[in-house]
């Protein structure tokens, strides 16, 4: 270390140097730090000496609110809006266990309450379309819990099938309007299609009919949920030379519902009739109807389509005849002369239903791919459906596979449409949720194989003992013990027990819980929708969406190989 050497009158002035120096600048430390990085400030003007002007706090009264103020009420609003998503999932929650405890006042208070939290929100919040979505989701999702409940718990052993929402509107005729002409030549002019589109007057009376409040619900409805199977579908048209724009033939013949059925007994998506569906590989049994599978149909309805089209030289008339059948448009062409759509409706050659459905589906390209012109652009797309797949070596009850996921028969069955029974064959590929494989395969292996088709699965929730259990599912508590080696005398919350059992238990009554004040999904609702004010779009969707509700099956399963797939749901067509 090196030292310095001052004399003690050097040293005695140094220090009072520095005291007098130190009491200088305390008080200008910091700003004279902070400028020092900065370019030396120009000598100020001594012969300006006025003071700034006093601004009056009230001098603007009619102006803008401070922005700060602007800012934390906003960031109040929005956190209103997760505090009730927040508080109706607690009380949806609240409902599930009560449920599944077998208190269906409880659970029926709880699921009620759930819903008016998101009901009773000040209209002024912002975000109203997350809060919406919510609101749906959970209508959704309690109507499984009632739709399990009917008939005193018993499952359903019949399909419930959805009428395809295009059936009426194809037998009605709708004004033209003269101004869509020009507008529309101006989209086709900028359209990219692997379709032919046409502009003529057939054409624009549906597009006058979609741009109606009616035809825009309806078209938002079947868009929306297209949004669970645009992916699957556009895949298997590109690998069958199909223009991906025949996808709205789907929507014309279904909605996109997978257990759509019409008048003339033709079901699924692409809405096949027995004899057309078996000629392309749907077949059908007791148990099942590859009619109502989304990717089998998907790939039938392609098929069918290029071969119509190898037969009659043009997507119209392949349209035409898949509607009507092949012989009926064969027979029109014969008739007639022209091979041409269009002079076949000029001559009424065809039957009314088929003049009509070409150009609905035309129409509805069109609006389709200039969604901001008639006010679609605002359509949510449901998620595509991911799956994976258990491949079942014995018959499975659906309602052991919902128990081991926690999740509903409902849940499972919209998944699987093409199930028809309450049991799953041998042999059949059942599809579970994403991620969800590993856990469903490790409990229903915990079952015998010759009992997967009765017994069942239990998760204990705090405070219940083996005797309430037993109650429940009308099995012996001995049986229980038995079946699970012994070792659940004392059963804790999360454990999963083996209920030895022959048919299934009474499940809580919850039919009154959301049907009896209009939550049911098969209203979706105006009900529901009226009274959660939301921006127009959003409302519109809101009573058009009207989802499946499928057949409540139960399914018998072995689980041995898991597989992952995406997935659509389908309906057969033709």
């Amino acid at each position: 270390m090196i030292k310095s050497h001052r004399s003690p009158r050097e040293a005695a002035f140094v220090f009072i140097f520095s005291v007098l120096l130190s009491g200088c600048a305390t008080t200008n430390r910091t700003q004279s730090f902070a400028m020092s990085f900065l370019p030396a400030a120009p000598p100020a003007d001594a012969s300006f000496s006025e003071p700034p002007p006093v601004i009056h706090p009230s001098a603007f009264p009619h102006e803008s609110p401070n922005l700060v103020q602007r800012i934390v009420a906003a960031q109040t609003m929005l956190s209103e809006v997760d505090i009730r998503i927040h508080k109706a999932d607690e009380s949806f929650e609240a409902g599930k266990k009560a449920y599944q405890q077998g208190d269906a006042a409880v659970a029926r208070k709880e699921f009620d309450r759930s819903i008016e939290t998101l009901l009773s929100a000040p209209e002024n919040l912002p975000d109203r379309a997350r809060l919406e979505r919510k609101l749906d989701q959970l209508v959704d999702r309690i109507y499984r819990y009632d739709l399990e409940g009917l008939g005193g718990g018993e499952i359903r052993q019949d399909v419930v099938y959805d009428k395809p929402p295009f059936d009426d509107i194809l037998q009605m005729t709708f004004p033209t309007d003269p101004n869509l002409k020009p507008k529309v030549k101006e989209e086709l002019n900028a359209t990219a299609s692997q379709l032919p589109l046409d502009a003529n007057d057939a054409v624009l009376s549906y597009i006058n009919f979609f741009s109606s409040e009616r035809g825009k619900r309806t078209v938002m409805a079947g868009l929306k949920r297209s949004g669970r199977y645009r992916d699957l579908i556009q895949h298997i048209l590109d690998e069958e030379g199909v223009p991906r724009e025949l996808m709205y033939l789907a929507q014309i013949e279904s909605g996109f519902y997978p257990r759509a059925q019409s008048y003339m007994a033709a079901v699924g998506m692409w809405q096949f009739v027995r004899d057309r569906g078996r000629e392309y590989g749907l077949l059908q049994t007791a148990f099942t109807d590859d009619r109502l599978d989304p990717a089998k149909a998907t790939r039938a309805a392609a098929k069918h389509l290029h071969d119509l089209y190898n037969e009659f030289g043009d997507w119209y008339l392949a349209m035409a005849a898949y509607n009507c059948g092949p012989m009926c448009v064969a027979g029109a062409v014969q008739r007639t002369g022209f091979a041409d759509f269009w002079e076949l409706r000029s001559h009424n050659a065809l039957p009314r239903e088929t003049m009509n459905y070409v150009p609905a589906i035309v129409a509805l390209t069109i609006v389709s791919k200039n969604p901001k012109d008639y006010g679609l652009d605002g359509v949510d797309l449901d998620a595509p459906l991911d799956y994976d797949t258990l491949a079942l070596q014995c018959p499975t009850n659906l309602m052991l596979v919902a128990d081991a996921l926690d999740r509903t028969v409902t849940d499972l069955q919209e998944l699987n449409p093409s199930l028809l029974k309450p049991l799953a064959p041998a042999g059949y590929e059942l599809r579970v949720p994403k991620g969800l494989a590993a856990p469903a395969l490790a409990a229903i292996e915990s079952i015998p194989e010759i009992h997967r088709s009765e017994w069942r699965l239990h998760r204990v929730q705090a405070g219940e003992t083996i005797a309430e259990i037993a109650k429940r599912y009308a099995s012996a508590p001995a049986a229980i013990v038995q079946a699970n080696a012994g070792e659940v005398s004392a059963p804790e919350a999360g454990d999963l027990l083996v209920i030895p059992t022959v048919s299934r238990p009474p499940a809580p009554p919850m039919r009154a819980s959301v049907a009896r004040r209009g939550y049911s999904r098969g209203r979706t609702a105006t009900a529901v929708a009226s009274r959660l004010p939301v921006p127009q779009p959003q409302r519109s969707r809101a009573v058009a969406y009207r989802p499946a509700v499928p057949n409540v099956i139960h399914r018998r399963a072995s689980a041995p190989a898991v597989k992952t797939a995406s997935i659509a749901h389908s309906r057969s067509a033709n």
